[in-house]
């Protein structure tokens, strides 16, 4: 026999808005309340993130942040793992079923920005958290402690592990972390990310090779006897050029993009070594592979014609999404049952002004649950090491909106909105959403093996090796 509570205190307690009286089981109840319990900790340790605003493996102040907390709140806590040292993983509870759930705190160079809808940096050239990570981590964190809350007391059995997990901007943590089995003992993961939507994740994502060309050459006197020169710029500019040549004969759904790192000192010496970084994207694996290869044939020509050698060296990469339905259904009515998220005038007024400054065409907010979508076979841009994961153990995401809509992502308009009240609204949201879904996981033996079956049908027999090189992370020295 099932027992179920009203709603209409968790609304007092949330302010979620929800139109509609709606019922939810005991356990559900108590995560939401959990999360409205602990708001003023969470905001408070976003809006430090937020400030931290430090980027790819040097989160340090961030990373423990959380860890401390997890660690307050009777967590084992791990840190340190997979080599890198703003990597940890926090359990509680033991046996099965083992859930997981991710967190990231990383955050992208040249864009802080203060917490109001002009342009303004809270630190000149400092970082800023254009992707939301600063509530992403701490979300993650408050659904974990509101399952082991419910462990504790008896009332769910089995493990909850949150993973900390660094870089998802840069190198991918999160595939470090798997190529040490981290996961393998998972029945199911969770993530989500911030967005300007409301919806349980059923779109992939675009899978990704992040690689260095470098030529060498042979230096000499530009005016003087430049025949004895052998330049690694006209190399470089060669390969630049074939690669756009390429872009005619390529899928709509590739993305090649490239920066040039180093293109000689001075103009008068002809140079000896040059540096391309270069990302090459598409909807699946097998489609990056194939213009990879023809981009390595690109940097053999190009050091062919200017009499130089070239090397090309794998730093990272990810795997698109493997999307599981099943999984994506039981958070939708999650979803669907917390309702949408509402917004004050002055929120309002705050998205307005930043949508206007930012040179948007849509002003306000799309708070509303949207329904679930069919997956796309060619998911829009971007990569995130998720999709990992998503090979290794059944993975179940959702986003929720921490900014207005059509602002552009990892833009100063997103740190903005994820410093103040919008972006904690979404955040508490994604960790009741979250928790509710983990509480059917942790309840509901049948969907852990519906869930699974979808994963092993989807992966057929393909075995999982992550897009790095062998040896440690790359972890830049500490200031």
């Amino acid at each position: 026999m099932k027992y179920y509570v009203s709603l209409i205190c968790l609304l007092l307690l949330s302010g979620q808005g929800i139109s509609q009286i709606k019922k939810v089981s005991p356990n559900k109840s108590a995560v939401i309340q959990s999360v409205d319990k602990a708001q003023a900790d969470y905001t408070k340790m976003s809006d430090a993130i937020w400030a931290y605003a430090e980027t790819a493996l040097k989160e340090y102040k961030s990373s423990k942040l959380l860890a401390d907390y997890a660690e307050q709140k009777g967590f084992r806590v791990q840190r340190g793992v997979a080599g890198m040292p703003t990597a940890f993983t926090a359990e509680f509870g033991s046996g099965k079923p083992v859930i997981g759930i991710m967190g990231e705190y990383d955050a992208l160079p040249g864009i802080s920005q203060k917490a109001q809808p002009s342009k303004e940096p809270y630190e000149v050239a400092g970082a800023g958290h254009g992707c939301g990570h600063n509530l992403f981590g701490v979300a993650s964190l408050g659904a974990a402690i509101a399952i082991k809350e419910l462990i504790e007391q008896g009332k769910l059995k089995g493990t909850i592990r949150f993973y900390g997990t660094p870089a998802e901007e840069s190198v991918g943590g999160k595939i470090y972390m798997a190529r040490d089995g981290l996961f393998n003992d998972l029945d199911v993961c969770l993530d989500w990310h911030p967005d300007t939507e409301l919806a349980a994740n059923t779109q992939s994502s675009q899978a990704l090779l992040d690689f260095i060309i470098e030529f060498k050459g042979k230096a000499a006197h530009a005016a003087f006897d430049p025949w004895n020169g052998r330049s690694a710029v006209d190399g470089a500019e060669l390969f630049t050029t074939g690669v756009n040549m390429l872009r005619e004969h390529v899928k709509p759904s590739v993305r090649m993009h490239y920066v040039i790192m180093n293109g000689g000192q001075v103009p008068n010496v002809v140079p000896e070594y040059a540096k391309i970084w270069m990302w090459v994207r598409d909807s699946k694996r097998e489609g990056v592979e194939t213009v990879f290869s023809r981009v390595k044939e690109i940097a053999q020509g190009a050091a062919l014609m200017s009499g130089t050698e070239s090397k090309v060296t794998i730093q990272t990469g990810d795997y698109e999404i493997l999307v599981n339905r099943k999984g994506a259904e039981a958070m939708q009515k999650n979803i669907e049952m917390l309702g949408p998220i509402t917004y004050t005038q002055e929120e309002e007024a705050f998205a307005k002004e930043l949508q206007k400054n930012a040179n948007t065409k849509t002003f306000g907010f799309t708070g509303n649950v949207n329904p679930l979508k069919p997956t796309a076979t060619d998911p829009s841009g971007g990569s995130t090491d998720v999709g990992d994961i998503s090979w290794n153990v059944p993975e179940i995401g959702m986003i929720a909106p921490t900014a207005p809509a059509d602002v552009p992502w990892h833009s100063w308009a997103v740190v903005a909105s994820g410093g103040m009240s919008i972006g904690h609204k979404g955040m508490l949201y994604a960790a009741k959403a979250m928790s509710m879904t983990m509480v059917d996981l942790f309840e509901n033996e049948a969907l852990r093996k519906e869930i699974r079956t979808e994963f092993n049908e989807r992966k057929g027999d393909h075995v999982y090796k992550a897009y790095i090189p062998d040896g440690p992370p790359p972890i830049p020295q500490r200031n």
